[in-house]
Parts: C-alpha cells; sequence; structure tokens
C-alpha cells in the first residue's frame, strides 16, 4: 500500500468518524427540539379559546398569520437569506403553508367556537397517529413494532380522555377537529422532510410569507365584517402568543426536531400535549379537570417516556438540494 493510499484512508475515515459525530449530535437534539416545540403548541388551543371571544373565529384564524409572517420576513433578512423560497421548494412550501398556516388555525377556530379548549386537545391528541402515518407516506419512515406499541398504548390514553373528561358527545366541533387532525399531519410531515435540506426555520418562514397574499387580505375583511369586542389584555396576550410563537418560534424547534430525529419517532411526543393543553385549560381558563382525567394523562405521559428511544428502520435519504437553490452551501448546512 503506498504512502498516498494510506493518506486517503485515513483521511476517508477521519471524514467518516466526523460525520457520525455530527449525525449523532443531531439526534441527541432532537428530542429536546421537539419537546420545546410540542411545549408551545400546548397553549395554542387555550389562547385561541381566549382570542376567538373577542375577534371572532375567522379573524383569529388569517389574523395570527399576518404578524407572524412579518416576523419571517424579518427573520430571514437578519439571517441575509432570501425572501422567497426556491423556486423548486415553492410546492412544498405552499402545502405546508396550506395546512399548518391556514388549514390547522381555520379549522380549530371555528372549532372552539363549540367546544372547549380541554375538549380541543384530546382529539387533536391524533395528531402524532396522523403524523406516524403521513411519515410513512412522505417520508419513507418505518418505525419497529416498539414504536406502534408505545404509540397504541398512548393514544388509549388519549381516546380514554373524553370520558373522564364528560364529554360523551360527538358533533360538528369534533368534526371539524378530526379534519384539523388529518390536516396538521400532512403538515408536520412535510415540513420535517422539508427541513433536513433547508433546516426548520426556513421552512416556516418561506411558508408564513407564501400564505400573506391570502392572510392578509381576508383578515382585514373578516376585521370589517366582525369588528372586535371586548378586547381585554388576556385576549391579546392570547392572540400574540397564536401569531408569535404558535406560528412562528415553536415551528423553530418542532421542524427541526423532526428532521433531526424522523418524522414518527419525535412526532409521538405530541401524546403528550393534551394532557399539557387539559392543564394548561385548567390553570388560565378555569375548566375543571377530574381525577379520572389526570389517571389517563399519567398513562400518555408514561407512553411517551417509555417508547421515546423507539428504533426505526433506516427511511429513504433526504433529497439534496437543488443546484438552483440560494445559497446551496449554507442552506445545506442550514440547522443553526
Amino acid at each position: 500500500m503506498t504512502a498516498d493510499t494510506t493518506a486517503g484512508t485515513a483521511e476517508t475515515d477521519a471524514t467518516d468518524a466526523a460525520a457520525t459525530a455530527r449525525r449523532l449530535r443531531l439526534e441527541r437534539t432532537a428530542m429536546p427540539l421537539g419537546a420545546l416545540g410540542v411545549l408551545a403548541f400546548s397553549l395554542t388551543l387555550p389562547a385561541t379559546r381566549a382570542a376567538d371571544a373577542a375577534f371572532g373565529g375567522w379573524t383569529v384564524a388569517f389574523g395570527r398569520a399576518v404578524p407572524a409572517a412579518l416576523l419571517g420576513l424579518l427573520v430571514l433578512a437578519l439571517k441575509r437569506q432570501p425572501l422567497m423560497p426556491p423556486k423548486e421548494a415553492r410546492n412544498g412550501l405552499l402545502q405546508i403553508a396550506a395546512c399548518v398556516v391556514v388549514g390547522f388555525p381555520l379549522l380549530t377556530s371555528l372549532a372552539l367556537t363549540t367546544v372547549g379548549s380541554a375538549h380541543g386537545g384530546v382529539v387533536t391528541g391524533l395528531i402524532p397517529a396522523a403524523t406516524a402515518g403521513f411519515g410513512v407516506l412522505l417520508v419513507g419512515e418505518r418505525p419497529r413494532p416498539s414504536y406502534w406499541v408505545a404509540l397504541v398504548v398512548g393514544l388509549g390514553g388519549v381516546l380514554s380522555l373524553p370520558l373522564m373528561h364528560g364529554a360523551d358527545q360527538f358533533g360538528a366541533g369534533d368534526v371539524l377537529l378530526l379534519a384539523a387532525v388529518v390536516v396538521v399531519g400532512f403538515g408536520y410531515a412535510r415540513g420535517g422532510a422539508m427541513a433536513r435540506v433547508y433546516g426548520g426555520w426556513r421552512v416556516i418562514c418561506w411558508a408564513l410569507v407564501l400564505s400573506l397574499p391570502v392572510a392578509l387580505p381576508i383578515t382585514v375583511v373578516s376585521v370589517v365584517l366582525q369588528p372586535p369586542h371586548d378586547v381585554t389584555p388576556s385576549v391579546l396576550t392570547g392572540f400574540a402568543y397564536l401569531s408569535v410563537v404558535s406560528m412562528c418560534l415553536g415551528f423553530f424547534a418542532w421542524y427541526e426536531g423532526l428532521a433531526r430525529g424522523g418524522v414518527a419517532r419525535v412526532g409521538r411526543l405530541q401524546l403528550a400535549q393534551p394532557v399539557l393543553t387539559l392543564g394548561w385549560s385548567a390553570l388560565l381558563l378555569g375548566e375543571h379537570l377530574t381525577l379520572g382525567t389526570l389517571i389517563a394523562a399519567v398513562v400518555v405521559l408514561g407512553a411517551v417516556a417509555v417508547g421515546r428511544n423507539a428504533r426505526q428502520e433506516p427511511a429513504a435519504p433526504a433529497p439534496a438540494p437543488a443546484p438552483a437553490a440560494a445559497a446551496p452551501a449554507e442552506l445545506s448546512g442550514g440547522r443553526e
């Protein structure tokens, strides 16, 4: 073996070791980032319920995206990124915008005019199952049996919460919430896949920017037709939270966690979201909790804890950024 060959082999081994170390480092941060996203989203329904009372469902659904989009533009400008996404990413980003920026907020805002936020949190506990399903379909992930066992146990706890909470009727609000579950599950899986290429913060910022031409005029019309009334500090706080955290900053952590740890594996953390939402609803809105609710909540959290390290079969590799993408060198390593 020549000296050049030996040197080349050593260099290759060093490169592989560095790549493995970086991958493991990213995987270690995936669950904390996902948990931070879940914590941020757990306040979404109580905040929506509070804002709906003064602004109305349509204004809350679309109006929250307007300041969020402006914040997204500011972040992109400060990071010296293109304000519009590369052409090859726009179709996927439009799908994300339709799901998580428009569809989910609209469906949940309309649903929460007839049901409480605690009830809404229970039904949206089905989101992890929808996210995992779309992760299989869109990303090619193949969770192992231990993952599905933990998910089924957790969903059993989620589905028991309506009985424990006294929500024994299925109405129009539940239909809207179930539609929201499907819509947002698709949006999470698509966003997690795109975050592998562009980074989570770019994905949500660009999706918000693309939604602005729709969100702004609908918000203006909605405010004119249904002017806000009885606007209190708590209402304004709820609306501000929806715009800044639920629509923007929460997705920075959430999409990045999905990209680093896998859509199905990290997405299962949302089993804890209905439990957190119930707690916030009781604390902030005075909605009643029972002992049975707390027992079911412990089951859900236990499933999350037991199954958090469930491995999955290798998925298809993420697509590389197209050569035409803006600042491709930075995009490929842009998960700051």
